[in-house]
């Protein structure tokens, strides 16, 4: 079973699925579910693939949920093999989506599929969902939430098999700083939006950030900036810069802009302005939908308390022989989504995230075998006594 888990993993890393272009990735899951015997196997409007084995009675029902895109390889010299090869040295599985989320989303497909090839059935209805577009925003998280739920999720993001009970949002902030453009040779006669951007970097460290005794305190830093000019002689009339805010619960995207607007009235220059927004992007699937959404996950957090929570690190310590707490992810997943429409959400991937989207990205099958287990365990428990 192992070997056709890693052999299905390969093919999977050998079919580039970038957000807006993960049809043959999904194509392939579908033709695997069915091989493997899945009750019932269908791709929604978005795109995202849904897999179902129907459970022995009507008990509470589980969903597996992992993505089918992933971020830009880079440059493929910098690899240690070429990053869509699928590389098998020794006992690692090498290239793009490895770890995420191709490898999550293998051991997920197998564990359901050797159930229904061999059983026993699940106490009730076994859901593996891999969604479009997490990568930008989770376009396919939300569609799918909009039409299917489930009594409890495990979203499969890298956790090197431990479980996980929440972590931070994210949002993009894009600031524009508009000004009077010149020639760089008469800066007098500019007021150069560059220097309005400067001071507002100089003193986000006097933004209010929230804190969370789980989540830690939220995050606020800029990642990309960028110009209206290409001319280095040219003192440009806009600059827009790019924040990224990783959110707890309690922060809210309209407060943070209000805040962010504030500071940027004290330090524009005479002649200037400043515009704060969340940023929007349009998104288009590869079955052809289109949706507006904002660049955000938000942050979910399950108590340590939680009897979902106590109930799945017992039924994960049986089923790999050690005993851990859950622990809290560093970045955000499609699990916000799920949360935010009211679905109690957990988290569990083979994988090492700190791998993730990285020229070193690379999955141990070992750790492919020790999830398919996992997963086994997880679909096989009764969650109505949880």
């Amino acid at each position: 079973m192992i070997r056709d888990c890693v052999d299905f993993l390969r093919r999977l890393i050998r079919t580039p699925s970038p957000p807006g272009e993960e049809g043959a990735a999904a194509h392939l899951v579908v033709e695997e579910m069915r091989r493997l015997g899945f009750d019932s196997v269908r791709t929604d409007e978005a795109g995202n693939v849904v897999g179902v084995i129907r459970g022995q009675a009507r008990r509470p029902s589980l969903m597996l949920n992992t993505h089918l895109d992933h971020v830009d390889p880079g440059d493929p010299e910098a690899w240690p093999f070429p990053p869509y090869s699928g590389e098998l040295d020794g006992d690692r599985v090498w290239g793009r989506g490895a770890v995420d989320i191709k490898g999550p989303l293998a051991a997920q497909v197998y564990a359901a599929g050797t159930l229904a090839a061999e059983g026993p059935r699940p106490p009730g209805d076994l859901y593996v969902t891999a969604v479009v577009q997490e990568e930008v925003g989770g376009l396919g998280a939300a569609h799918l939430v909009a039409g299917l739920r489930t009594d409890l999720v495990v979203v499969g993001e890298p956790s090197r098999n431990t479980l996980r009970r929440g972590h931070r949002g994210r949002a993009e902030i894009e600031v524009c700083f508009t000004g009077r453009s010149a020639h760089a040779s008469v800066p007098h006669l500019a007021v150069n939006p560059l220097e309005t951007a400067a001071a507002f970097v100089g003193r986000l460290d006097g933004i209010p950030r929230g804190e969370h005794g789980d989540l830690g305190v939220s995050t606020l830093v800029p990642t990309l900036i960028r110009t209206d000019q290409s001319s280095s002689n040219v003192i440009p009339s806009r600059v827009w810069l790019i924040l990224d805010w990783r959110s707890v619960p309690g922060e809210d995207p309209e407060t943070m802009r209000r805040h962010l607007e504030l500071l940027g009235e004290e330090v524009r220059i005479e002649g200037g302005g400043v515009e704060v927004r969340v940023r929007e992007v349009e998104l288009r699937t590869y079955t052809g939908m289109v949706r507006r959404v904002p660049a955000a996950h938000p942050p979910f957090l399950v108590s340590a308390e939680d009897p979902a929570v106590r109930a799945a690190e017992r039924i994960l310590g049986e089923a790999l022989g050690r005993s851990e707490p859950a622990g809290i992810w560093r970045f955000a997943t499609d699990g916000g989504h799920f949360a935010r429409a009211g679905l109690r959400v957990l988290g569990f991937g083979p994988g090492d995230e700190r791998l993730a989207h990285t020229v070193e990205e690379s999955i141990a099958v070992a750790e492919l075998e020790e999830a398919v287990a996992a997963y086994r365990a997880l679909a096989l428990a009764h969650w109505d006594e949880a």
